[in-house]
């Protein structure tokens, strides 16, 4: 099987040459790091981590239904936060878009992300039809 590059409207492609927001091999896309940033790619200033992480839990939503999925079908995500106190928010978040069997997850705390508005990064693995919509 050959990679194929999913795109969608909830996730803007970054500029031609950088990277692909997501990737799909033999069934399984691969969500590269979202950040909350509009469509002309700034940040979107003055949001919490709770707010940040439901606007890219809303993009890999989108990513994943492009690719022929559901959030069911995610299985493995990676939160980056720059505030290990405030998981509490993104894991809020995440309880909006998913529910049955939650995705195995690791949280890692960084010193900074792509800006310093930038508080949150996801990315995620989802095997395409596998998930249980029960």
């Amino acid at each position: 099987m050959t990679i194929k590059r999913v795109t969608s409207p909830a996730a803007p492609e970054p500029p031609p040459e950088r990277w692909s927001n997501c990737l799909l091999v033999d069934g399984i896309a691969y969500v590269s790091g979202m950040v909350a940033r509009g469509d002309d790619v700034k940040a979107l200033a003055g949001m919490d981590e709770y707010e940040q992480a439901k606007v890219i839990f809303g993009k890999i939503k989108g990513l994943i239904e492009a690719a022929g999925g559901t959030m069911a079908d995610v299985v493995k995500i990676i939160v980056y936060v720059v505030d290990i106190k405030n998981n509490v928010k993104v894991w809020a978040a995440r309880r909006e878009f998913f529910t049955g069997n939650f995705p195995t997850s690791t949280l890692v705390e960084v010193r900074a992300l792509a800006s310093p508005e930038i508080l949150v990064e996801i990315e995620a693995i989802a095997h395409i039809g596998k998930g249980n919509c029960a």
